[in-house]
């Protein structure tokens, strides 16, 4: 049963090496490929499907099958106890297929199938344990991404007076076009869990992990970055576009920073971490960046694959718990995974010569480069530092503190197919950000600052690491978090979560009990409060008048007509 997982994981990663070979040529040579397609010519006006392949998109496809490749090759052992491994498995392939026609589709209507698609089938794979908890994580999950396909939709129907839909081609001189750009942007902005819509993608980790490691890197969350890429010649038109955007990411940065120090389930703070990352390449387009966007969404996308696939692992062995307090000296039991999660967080941190730091290191030296507000700086900087705080914590709570649990397994048990996708992401994460950095960036001028600026990216880093060891040598530091009021907003993601599904649904519900109580079973129901029997009383009393009609109408006619008569 495991067949169909290692075939479609190794066709992934070969179709990938192609696309990345493709990807690489048309990047040296600075051009794109447009393919159309005429399906059909009604009336002498053609049906074309248009398709391009350009840099940004081959580069992209490229890192999102390398990912499902070895996603799928981790799920052979982590859902091998499964019953409906192959309707997994499809579900995976269209996913990546929604993913790739949002990528290689410039046509905005089409461009709607595969976004919509995502929507669709991450509900479907966040639902798939099958239990209330993951029904209504599924359901929080699926109402979110709607208001972006409904934003996408709107923006549909404003570009009618464009006679197009192709989103190159996209200007400002129609009339619509300031409310097309914040329709694109909030719909990206939900795809991409920004402030306010972040709490939905904490809570679509009732998935399976390797659900987690394939959306959370580079395909669902991502998707809302991509689009804005695409969209960008014709948003940053606007004055208002890039400051709106700078500081909701900053927020959002802040939020799951500071949300994730708390943290004690390990998909969760890994999740917590993706939304910051999200927020980094968000701020990146809000600081005129697109190309430094595009860099780090796919550095991010290799080790935020590998740290699920890492935590994936431990799950496994630690009979799906996810409690971070109940693990602890890991390295001799699973030297190979916690070798490669060590790495992968490092690169979350931004360690020199690793993935992320050429990406990040890139975005803050550009807020330090160009005129900026002195808060976001800061913001970004102290975003930084948390990222710095959690990584640490989250290592030193697996790596160095006591286990609260029984050993778990012996040295052989760490399967070969659980560390090859690891080893092979590893690898991607340790080369992937320098290969890339010559691809990408060659061609633009470096920043030129001053010591103190150039320096001050690492001392924030290397000071968020050493507060996170500082405090994690306390004793039992990671094994009890008692949670103030204080701390509770802060846990709670400013109480996002409350607030987008409990608060809005609320008063609706108290107005639908009311409804129910007072009419329904109330007023309208036969023995309760007398209005039915009132009602069927004068029902009645009229059906009595109505009898023997005709002959009334006579003897009223009669009298009328007598009346008359004599007053004449």
């Amino acid at each position: 049963m495991t067949q169909p997982f290692s075939r479609s994981a190794f066709s992934l990663i070969f179709m990938a090496i192609p696309t990345l070979i493709l990807s690489s040529s048309l990047m040296m040579n600075n051009y794109s490929i447009l393919i159309e397609w005429e399906i059909s010519n009604i009336n002498s006006t053609p049906l074309l499907l248009t398709m391009v392949m350009d840099p940004v998109g081959t580069l992209t496809s490229a890192a999102v099958m390398f990912i499902a490749g070895n996603v799928l090759l981790f799920a052979k052992t982590y859902m091998q106890e499964e019953t409906f491994k192959s309707r997994f498995n499809n579900l995976v392939l269209l996913f990546v297929l929604s993913m790739n026609m949002l990528i290689y589709l410039p046509h905005l209507i089409i461009l709607l199938l595969g976004w919509d698609g995502l929507g669709i089938i991450s509900f479907l794979l966040v639902i798939y344990y099958q239990s209330p908890k993951a029904l209504g994580t599924g359901m929080i999950t699926a109402l979110t991404n709607r208001i972006g396909d409904a934003m996408l939709l709107v923006a549909i129907a404003l570009t009618l007076s464009q006679a197009h839909w192709n989103i190159f081609n996209f200007t400002q001189e129609f009339i619509n076009s300031p409310y097309v750009a914040l329709s694109i942007m909030i719909a990206a902005m939900t795809k991409s869990a920004q402030v306010p819509f972040s709490s939905w993608l904490p809570a679509a980790m009732a998935a399976p992990t390797p659900v987690s490691a394939l959306v959370h890197s580079s395909t669902l969350v991502t998707a809302g970055v991509f689009l804005l890429i695409r969209f960008y010649p014709f948003l940053s038109s606007f004055y208002w576009f890039a400051p709106a955007l700078l500081f909701t990411s900053t927020l959002t940065m802040l939020m799951a920073g500071l949300s994730a120090i708390l943290e004690c389930d390990l998909k969760k703070i890994i999740a917590l971490s993706t939304l910051s990352q999200l927020g980094v390449m968000m701020a990146a387009l809000g600081l005129n960046q697109p190309k430094f966007a595009l860099f780090h969404l796919i550095t991010h996308a290799l080790f935020k694959a590998l740290l699920f696939v890492c935590a994936g692992t431990l799950i496994h062995y630690h009979h799906h718990t996810q409690d971070l307090r109940t693990m602890g000296n890991l390295p001799n039991q699973l030297p190979i995974t916690m070798s490669t999660m060590f790495l992968a967080n490092l690169a979350l941190c931004g360690f020199p010569f690793l993935a992320g730091f050429y990406s990040k290191d890139l975005i803050l030296e550009s807020a330090l480069f160009f005129n900026h507000s002195l808060l976001m700086i800061l913001l970004i900087f102290l975003a930084t530092m948390l990222t710095a705080v959690y990584s640490m914590r989250m290592t030193m709570a697996s790596l160095v503190s006591p286990a609260y649990s029984s050993p778990l397994i012996s040295l052989e048990n760490e399967t070969k197919s659980l560390t090859t996708p690891a080893l092979n992401l590893c690898l991607a994460a340790i080369v992937g950000g320098s290969l890339l950095n010559w691809m990408l960036m060659t061609p633009l001028t470096p920043f030129i600052l001053s010591s103190q600026y150039k320096m001050l990216t690492p001392l924030v880093v290397t000071l968020g690491l050493l507060i996170a060891y500082l405090i994690g040598m306390k004793p039992n530091f990671n094994k009890n978090i008692t949670l103030t009021p204080s701390k509770e907003a802060t846990f709670n993601m400013w109480y996002l979560t409350p607030l987008s599904s409990q608060f809005v649904m609320s008063k609706p519900m108290k107005l639908g009990s009311l409804v129910l109580a007072q009419m329904d079973q109330g007023w309208l129901e036969s023995p309760a409060q007398g209005a039915s029997q009132t009602l069927s009383l004068s029902g009645s009393n009229v059906m009595t008048l109505q009898n023997n009609i005709m002959n009334k109408y006579l003897f009223m006619s009669f009298v009328a007509l007598t009346t008359l008569i004599i007053m004449t």
